[in-house]
């Protein structure tokens, strides 16, 4: 079902169009919410930092994985709104190509290096076993994670943004069934957290597939459309690497984050994990209010209605920042209680939970500023600037890597927790300055689409007869 963003109250048309997106942020956090939960309390706070150790590494994957998929899938939208239907099973077809050939690169060339790229990061030794279990099934699992994305995002080319989101749920609800069966009925441990979530991956791709086959012939490429063009290689790489590695950027700073943190000890792992999955779920609003704006600013540029881009975007700050703000107290008012849900009766549960709850704090004290990243950076994209959302990126990256490498030393655990909130303000000082610039450019262009007021006519009075 398509969603026509240029009519209608703009701060109500957004907030509309990003609940689906919340919500399909809301069940992509259930996975990572239930592998931490069940395996916390069940198998203990090391199991939990084993689990966390790789959580960068899988972030990246993951990061990646999405941006390259939504690449893929714009020739698809192209061609479906040109309508040339040979054309979207060749889209179809191509990106298909490519990201099985990514998914290869990735199991081939990661499950050997599982184990050294855990060294790399400075992981402790005792946590080092488990957390390459992890880690290797995760990339043996891989195709799974690409197909998922690359079959949800080629539906929603079609203007279909609900089945994707019901497969996601669906997808969420059995990885949470699996990861409580596999990890306490069974003796697998990590490994049964992991196969869970691959499984439920799985079982998601199926129905794809199953419904692409009965309900989506336009998706079906047949014969010779299987065979992909140089030009559409060139053409959907061109356009699916580049959001990939934009979206790695924040991974790359996470990977180096989680290398600073490794080098404090397992119970600092445990405690940046289990901070990290409420901080994750605090953050959904402003990532889908980010996704939605992205489309509203997109959408009206294409209708030239530049007053209500302007509109739109500063009501959706106003609205972000005082959801941001909501967000925040709950996360540092009931922060120790959300943290403690994953401790169980650690021996070290109440040192972990006390350091998660200072970067709950911390953060939540700055959520504002991330929700207004979110926005600017969103509206800028939809504007068509993506050289100012990449400075931004790189910006971040650099900010968040230093302030790790160079803070852990004399401050320890708060180090390591300052590093993003340095990084978000780095990067919103770029966004803030772009965005007032492009909405006095804006501005301009409104008033230049306004048609002159009509001049008065003269009426020629006769002069009376002397």
């Amino acid at each position: 079902m398509t969603t026509d963003l240029t009519t209608g109250p703009p701060l109500k048309r957004i907030a509309v169009f990003a609940g689906p997106l919340l919500a399909g942020l809301l069940f992509q956090q259930a996975y990572q919410l239930a592998d931490a939960l069940v395996v916390g309390r069940t198998i203990g706070m090391h199991a939990l930092a084993a689990v966390g150790a790789s959580g960068s590494i899988i972030f990246l994957l993951l990061g990646f994985t999405i941006g390259l998929c939504n690449g893929l899938a714009i020739p698809v939208a192209k061609a479906f709104g040109a309508s040339d239907p040979d054309g979207v099973r060749r889209s179809v077809a191509t990106g298909a190509v490519i990201a099985a050939a990514v998914a290869a690169l990735i199991t081939i060339g990661g499950i050997p290096l599982s184990r050294q790229l855990l060294v790399w990061l400075n992981t402790p030794a005792e946590l080092i076993p488990d957390a390459t279990t992890f880690l290797t099934i995760i990339l043996a699992g891989s195709a799974t994670i690409v197909a998922f994305n690359y079959l949800s995002a080629i539906i929603r080319a079609l203007g279909d943004s609900t089945t994707p989101l019901i497969f996601l749920a669906g997808s969420s609800l059995l990885n949470i069934a699996g990861v409580i069966a596999l990890v306490s009925w069974t003796p697998l441990g990590v490994a049964g957290a992991a196969l869970a979530t691959v499984l439920a991956q799985l079982t998601s791709v199926i129905a794809c597939l199953v419904l692409v086959a009965k309900r989506m012939p336009q998706l079906r490429p047949q014969g010779e459309q299987w065979r992909p063009r140089h030009a559409e290689l060139t053409e959907s790489a061109r356009l699916g690497m580049p959001m990939g590695f934009q979206m790695s950027i924040i991974a790359i700073g996470t990977l180096v984050l989680q290398y600073a943190i490794n080098s404090l000890g397992s119970d600092a792992v445990a405690a940046f994990t289990a901070a990290s999955r409420v901080d994750f779920l605090a953050m959904t609003p402003m990532q889908a209010a980010g996704m939605a704006v992205a489309t509203f600013v997109a959408q009206n540029r294409g209708a030239r209605q530049w007053e209500r881009i302007r509109q739109g975007v500063t009501q959706m700050a106003w609205l972000i920042s005082g959801v941001a703000i909501v967000v925040g107290v709950v996360c540092i008012v009931w922060g120790t209680q959300m943290v403690r849900a994953f401790a169980g009766a650690d021996a070290h549960a109440e040192t972990i939970v006390h350091d998660a709850h200072t970067l709950l704090t911390v953060n939540g004290f700055v959520y504002a500023s991330l929700g207004l990243l979110f926005v600017f950076r969103s509206a800028l994209q939809g504007m068509g600037d993506a050289r100012i959302s990449t400075i931004s990126g790189v910006i971040e990256l650099v900010l968040r890597s230093a302030a790790a490498l160079a803070l852990v030393a004399p401050l320890g655990f708060l180090g390591t927790v300052l590093a993003a909130p340095l990084a978000w303000f780095g990067a919103l000082a770029v966004l803030a300055w772009a965005w007032q610039r492009q909405r006095r450019r804006l501005a301009l262009l409104a008033e230049e689409s306004i048609p002159p007021a009509p001049r008065p006519v003269e009426v020629a009075v006769p002069r009376p007869a002397v």
